[in-house]
């Protein structure tokens, strides 16, 4: 929610994305509402850019989230990770991040296998070069081994939700992927980037570095 929703602007709309109206709720509303059975289970937090930190405040209490927490930014970012980066402050728990003009109704964590890993993100089958793409693994765990922005590796696009079992993997992640920057937004796909793109890491290994950080195991993918 920090980006300047600059297509919709010159488009003449008035207010940022979410906070437009989509079938008598905003698209703030639709989107974090996909997450309404974690509402009394998990803290959030809003990341906002400009003077709309009363509407998020708002949206959040009328949707019935417990814990949540609002951080307005001062100005851009470089994108999503950024952004995610900035807001964060101190925590060093379990991290899930999702875009605000995604939906996903009904949305659960996996449990299961999905516990051991040390991040999964989440993909849906599709085609075209306006997805991220994840290449999964040969055999039948569901092991992550690239990533790619608008290159079709695979037919396994991202939904746009990351997980991390750490913050402090994602920051690492960050900080290692800033010295070989993939282009000029800092996006949260690269930062699940895993080692060894020809061959699926070892589920047990420990402290195995993968692109930008040090998982203890390695990334799933989640189908949505």
């Amino acid at each position: 929610m920090a980006g300047r929703s600059q297509r919709f602007f010159d488009a003449g709309y008035t207010v940022p994305k979410y906070m437009l109206d989509l079938n008598g709720r905003s698209v703030f509303a639709n989107a974090v509402g996909s997450f309404e059975a974690e509402f009394r289970r998990r803290p959030f937090l809003f990341i906002t850019a400009g003077d709309n930190d009363g509407f998020v405040r708002h949206e959040a209490e009328r949707l019935g989230i417990e814990d949540s927490r609002v951080v307005g930014l001062d100005g851009p970012t470089a994108g999503q990770a950024e952004t995610v980066e900035r807001g964060l402050g101190g925590h060093d728990g379990p991290l899930t991040i999702f875009n605000i003009d995604t939906f996903r109704p009904g949305f659960t964590f996996p449990g299961g296998l999905f516990d051991d890993a040390d991040g999964w993100l989440e993909v849906f089958r599709g085609s075209g070069a306006n997805w991220s793409y994840v290449k999964p693994a040969s055999g039948p765990e569901p092991w992550a081994i690239e990533t790619a922005e608008k290159k079709p590796i695979s037919d396994l696009c991202c939904t746009g939700l990351y997980h991390f079992a750490r913050a402090a993997d994602f920051r690492a992640a960050l900080s290692a992927e800033r010295e070989a920057p993939p282009g000029s937004r800092a996006l949260c796909r690269p930062a699940l980037q895993p080692p060894h793109p020809r061959r699926p890491p070892d589920r047990l290994a420990r402290d195995r570095p993968f692109r930008g950080g040090l998982l203890r195991h390695a990334c799933r993918i989640r189908g949505a």
